[in-house]
Order: structure tokens, then sequence, then C-alpha cells
């Protein structure tokens, strides 16, 4: 049992390691960090060889604070962000002179941090094309900019691209300050690390990201978010919640579990004495004891537990040691000492083969129940 437990605390303490090896490169969803595919870490690089620096906030506090005229802030759930926050970043797209991007921007967010701008439903083909004059769009081409949310609007200088069903999926919209604008972009497709070779994405991403010299990538906690609710507005999953580290941490624990289990179930574990709730009569016990030797036909069982028992009351009768019962050199010459009759091989009969067959084995106990009796009587 000790070792078992041992080697289940090894099991653990390995897969714990392992998983939080692996958490630094596990950071999330959209997490410039992680290179996971649904990561955007190769987008975040590629940026970087464009001598854009990229930097994580996670309050809107920091982000609002971070931006200017050099700056572009992505917001990547602008749904999630409670109403002090969507205060803040307002108040920073209208003041920085830089760029904004909202990552798929429902109406929950859309009222405080793009007036004038409404959802028209999902669009119905992931691939569009571009179908506007923005140079960042006609560069880039075909894009992965459907699939999730459209906009319409009256604003003026509003500049709608990639239309699925009469509606853009992306929106350019001029701020109060000079030089700066906002993107909503209806889907986050084009940032992920699993879609970003595909058609144009990685150019639109890289256009849209990379106008500025810094990148301020916002990716709200759960302390900016509304109480009580997660990415949409609803509740989060206990399951959700966990980090994917842990998540592959508990799968290698079931496993190590389930293996542990199958190399102990095999094996028998000690003989446990358990006090009888009557009085069994020894000549019963010996009786069923004989018979299972019978059954199984342990015939050197059994000559073995007959010679044992009487050389140990041979060596009381004779004054051998009890230590020394087993041992031929001290027990059979002060046997043979107190035998009168003819001579007996004490050795054989004491120390011997196995019987060949029943017969043997009767006989065996014969001869030495005559040998016990011949000797006390002496």
């Amino acid at each position: 049992m000790r070792r078992t437990a041992a080697v289940l605390a090894v099991l653990a303490a390995g897969a714990v390691i392992l998983a939080a090896l692996n958490s630094g490169t596990r950071h999330g969803h959209l997490d410039p960090r992680s290179a996971d595919p649904t990561g955007s870490r190769a987008v975040a690089e590629l940026l970087k060889e464009r001598g854009v620096t990229t930097r994580v906030v996670t309050t809107a506090r920091e982000a609002a604070d971070a931006t200017g005229p050099r700056t572009t802030l992505l917001v990547t759930d602008p749904d999630r962000l409670g109403a002090g926050q969507r205060s803040a970043i307002r108040s920073a797209i209208d003041l920085s002179g830089g760029r904004t991007v909202l990552l798929a921007p429902g109406d929950h967010s859309l009222s405080d941090l793009s007036p004038g701008v409404r959802t028209e439903g999902d669009a119905g083909s992931d691939d569009l094309d571009p179908r506007c004059a923005l140079p960042a769009a006609t560069s880039a081409g075909r894009a992965g900019t459907g699939g999730d949310l459209r906009y319409t609007t009256a604003l003026p200088g509003a500049t709608a691209c990639y239309p699925s069903g009469g509606h853009p999926t992306l929106l350019v919209l001029p701020t109060g300050t000079t030089g700066g604008d906002t993107v909503l972009l209806g889907s986050e497709t084009i940032l992920l690390n699993e879609s970003l070779a595909e058609q144009g994405n990685a150019s639109l991403a890289l256009q849209l990201l990379g106008s500025r010299p810094d990148l301020v990538w916002y990716m709200p906690s759960l302390a900016d978010s509304d109480p009580g609710t997660g990415p949409g507005g609803q509740d989060k999953s206990l399951l959700e919640l966990v980090p994917a580290g842990w998540s592959w941490a508990l799968l290698q624990l079931f496993l190590a579990a389930t293996l542990a289990a199958l190399w102990r179930a095999r094996r028998l574990g000690p003989l446990v004495t358990e006090k009888l709730p009557v009085a069994i009569r020894a000549s019963e016990a010996t009786e069923g004891r004989a018979r299972l030797y019978r059954k199984a036909g342990a015939r050197d069982r059994a000559a073995t537990v007959l010679r044992a028992a009487t050389r140990e009351r041979l060596a009381t009768l004779v004054g051998v040691p009890p230590t020394r019962a087993h041992e031929p050199a001290a027990l059979v010459p002060a046997v043979s000492a107190r035998l009168t009759g003819e001579p007996r091989d004490v050795t054989a009969l004491l120390f011997g083969t196995t019987p060949s067959d029943d017969a043997a084995l009767v006989a065996l106990a014969d001869h030495l129940d005559a040998l016990e009796r011949e000797v006390r009587t002496s």
C-alpha cells in the first residue's frame, strides 16, 4: 500500500511539473503569447519582425493609460467590459489620436464604444471579398472576416468593407481627434494561429494592427467584467474557468491512477489473521485441511507439514533445542539413541523426499507416528 501511494505521489508530482512547464505557452484564447491553435502568437511575432512592439494589458485603466497617437489599442472582448471600463475605453478612443480595434463587439458594448453602429446578425460566409477602397483591405484581398457579426451605420466618413448580404463585417470609423480611427472587426478568425496563413488573413491583420509602432493588446480580466457574466453576457462554467495546463494535469493524473490500479489489481496482499466466530475442534480442522490437500494433490505440502510437526515434538522429547529441531545433524543422532529395535533410516523418515502417491503418504504418516511413540515410551 505504501509503495502504491509513493508511486502515485511521484506520478502526480510529475504531472503537475509538466503542466507548469507547459503553461508558459498556454496563455489562452487570442493571447499573443499563446502558440495554441486559438492563440495569436503568430501574428504578434510577425508584427515584431516589422518593428511593432506588443504589450499585453488586462485592465481598462492600463489600456487607456497606454494609448496615444503612436498606439494601436486592440480590445479582444469588448462585450465582457463593465460600464466603467467601457467609459474609460471610450475616452481613450476620443482623445488618443491613435487607432482602436474592437474585436467582434456586439450591441452590449457598441452603444458606449461606438454609438451610431449596430449589429445585423451573423455573416453567412467565412471568407469574403473586400469590395471597398480601404488600402489595407484591397491589399489583403479575400479574408476570413465572415462567420460572425455584421454591422450597419449611418455615420459620415465610415468605410465599410467585406460585406455579407449587404452589410459589412469590417468598419473603419474616424474619431474626433485628427488622425485617429476605430476599426470594428466582426470576426476573430484573422488573428488566430490556426487560420492566419489562409487567404489574406495575415496581410489584413498586420495592416490593421501594425499601422502604429506600438500595439496595446487588451485582454479584459474578470475584474473588468460585468458581475456574473462572461463573454457575450453568458455565465462561465467551472470547466471553462480551469486553465488549459491544469486540464492536462488532471488528465495525466487520471491516466496514472488507472495504470496504477491495473498494475496492482492482479496482486494478492499478505494473509490476514481473522478471529473465528466459533471454536472449531482440532480434529475437524485437521480433517478439513487434509481434504484440501487431497483435492489439490498437494502430497509434498502434506508430507512437509507431517515431518515438521513430528520433528518439533521429537526435539522436545530428546532434549534438542527448538531452534535446531529441523537440523538433521542435531536431531537424527539424538532420536536414534532412543531407539531400541532394529535399525531404521531416521534421516529418510524425517527429512526424506515427497511420497510418490497417496498410499506412500499414508505409510509415511504411520511410520512417523510409530517413531514418535517409540521415542516417547523409551
